[in-house]
């Protein structure tokens, strides 16, 4: 995959939502909470304004509703500016 994200922009690949087992109910993937971390495969190279702190391998935490999706050879992906990423777990 060859994604170059621009300027203060980061890739994100979200990990798996956590499957959650209630007395043998299945819930339906509409229902599940989205995942809120990730790892960052791909940064940009910032603006002159706002100097890129994240690198690719970062494990982050974003907002719910952060970023754009979009899927690439059917894989799920997200795209967000450097100011939607609330923390990098260490």
């Amino acid at each position: 995959m060859n994604i170059t994200p621009l300027a203060d922009r980061v890739l994100i690949e979200p990990m798996a939502a956590e499957e959650v087992t209630v007395g043998g109910i299945i819930i339906p993937d509409s229902a599940k909470e989205k995942p809120l971390k990730g790892t960052v495969l791909a940064v940009g190279g910032g603006t002159k304004d706002e100097e890129m702190v994240l690198k690719a391998g970062d494990t982050v935490l974003y907002g719910k509703y952060a970023g754009t999706e979009l899927e690439l050879e059917g894989k799920k992906y997200l795209i967000m500016r450097q100011s939607d990423v609330l923390a990098v777990i260490a």
